[in-house]
């Protein structure tokens, strides 16, 4: 069974983890690399899902001023990968830079450009820290929104949202607009750190085009058993 629109994210420690993950989930075809296991293993991983044919989400959410994001998103484009995110709080200069660089990037290896995604919010931020700890007078919903609009009118690709801010985003962003939902949950899984959540289902159906879904598939006693359950769901 394959189900192209769920990103497994191979959220552990080191190389032995991740391939024993990858071997045990021979039908994922799509996978999340993120900041702890690109810190640990270098481009080692990313390489090691290109041989088997994956799609990579290289999800290293870059956030600096605009010349060293370019920098990072060219270098990072080399690889090949499917998505790479960014922050939208980098401002618009970074956005459009690293929208120029990866394409730059692409071109210089040989290798189809990455589609650039920005991050409006992370899913473990709650509305009262938006207000008390990050002083953003807007409400949640909407500050997710600007930060969308922003992405899209500086030729990013799309935009990683919680669940809960799918449908507005679908609604304001249209079609063509790539909308990435991690902090999804089965209502059989456990919440964790997720703030901001719904089932697999509910996420698609309010216009998702990819959810990322880690722990309650990794983690599970059976993760073979636990991703073709969602993938039903689907």
């Amino acid at each position: 069974m394959t189900n192209n629109k769920i990103i497994v994210a191979l959220d552990v420690p080191d190389l032995e983890s991740a391939s024993a993950l990858i071997d045990k989930l021979e039908s994922v075809c799509f996978w999340k690399v993120g900041l702890e296991l690109f810190t640990s293993t270098g481009p080692r991983i990313l390489e090691i899902l290109k041989s088997r044919q994956k799609h990579i989400f290289l999800d290293l959410k870059f956030h600096d001023i605009p010349n060293t994001v370019a920098g990072a998103c060219r270098s990072a484009a080399h690889y090949g990968v499917d998505l790479l995110t960014i922050h939208a709080t980098s401002g618009r200069d970074a956005l459009k830079a690293a929208r120029e660089a990866a394409q730059a990037g692409a071109a210089q290896a040989g290798v189809k450009p990455p589609k650039l995604i920005a991050i409006t919010l992370l899913t473990s931020i709650s509305t009262r820290q938006l207000a008390f700890d990050l002083k953003i007078p807007l409400e949640l919903p909407e500050f997710a929104l600007e930060m969308a609009l922003m992405a899209q009118e500086s030729g990013l690709d799309g935009a990683v949202c919680s669940p809960q801010e799918v449908a507005q985003l679908r609604q304001t962003c249209g079609d063509d607009f790539l909308l990435v939902c991690p902090g999804v949950r089965p209502t059989w899984a456990d919440q964790g750190d997720q703030k901001r959540s719904l089932t697999p289902a509910q996420a698609i159906l309010a216009g998702a085009n990819y959810l990322v879904i880690g722990r309650p598939i990794t983690a599970a006693a059976e993760p073979e058993l636990a991703w073709k359950r969602i993938s039903e769901e689907l």
